[in-house]
């Protein structure tokens, strides 16, 4: 998928998500299997990842795992209407490599900031390639709808995320700008 761009925006759901559940299969959205990812995110000693609102992450996903980064955020990246659009950096590993992975990025200086726990259920439609919507529930930080598109037009596919939003129910829902990083590490502050 070299040159696509991901494109999204998270909405914090009122409710568990059964709600827009419902509206997506009525529409006639299909489920993948249901998947609980781990993330652990990390940031360098000299730049604050929380303030750049960069990402590096060793993800666990059932026996997958992978490494990611995702550039700082500016006002190019960033939308006044909470839209998120960068292209990032995937390395994926091998089985059981995610323990070596952690390991690395501890011995090169990266510091551990927070692990997330996300149980996310992702939905497709066959007349909407490349569009997904997913429904995350996050230990310590709530529920959200995340409406996602793929595409080397980040201005083509931010309007498919309007107009997929708007089809299901949830524009008007309020829009989350953090990270889930962010937003568990705010929780736990507590």
């Amino acid at each position: 998928m070299d040159g696509h761009i991901e494109v999204e925006r998270k909405r914090r759901l009122p409710d568990d998500g059964t709600t827009v559940t419902r509206m997506l299969a009525g529409l006639g959205w299909t489920p993948d299997a249901p998947v609980t990812e781990v993330d652990t995110y990390y940031s360098r000693p000299d730049v604050d990842y929380m303030e750049t609102v960069e990402c590096l992450r060793v993800r666990r996903r059932g026996d997958f795992s992978e490494i990611t980064y995702k550039p700082p955020t500016d006002a190019a990246t960033h939308s006044t209407e909470d839209m998120i659009s960068k292209k990032e950096t995937n390395v994926l590993l091998g089985f059981d490599q995610a323990q070596q992975a952690d390991q690395l990025l501890e011995n090169i200086g990266m510091r551990r900031l927070v692990q997330v726990e996300k149980h996310r259920t992702t939905y497709r439609h066959p007349m909407h390639p490349g569009v997904s919507v997913s429904i995350d529930a996050v230990t310590g930080a709530g529920f959200f709808v995340e409406t996602e598109v793929i595409s080397d037009a980040p201005d083509a596919a931010a309007v498919r995320v309007d107009q997929t939003e708007v089809r299901l129910g949830v524009a008007d829902l309020p829009t989350v700008d953090l990270p889930y990083r962010d937003l568990v590490l705010e929780q736990s502050a507590h």
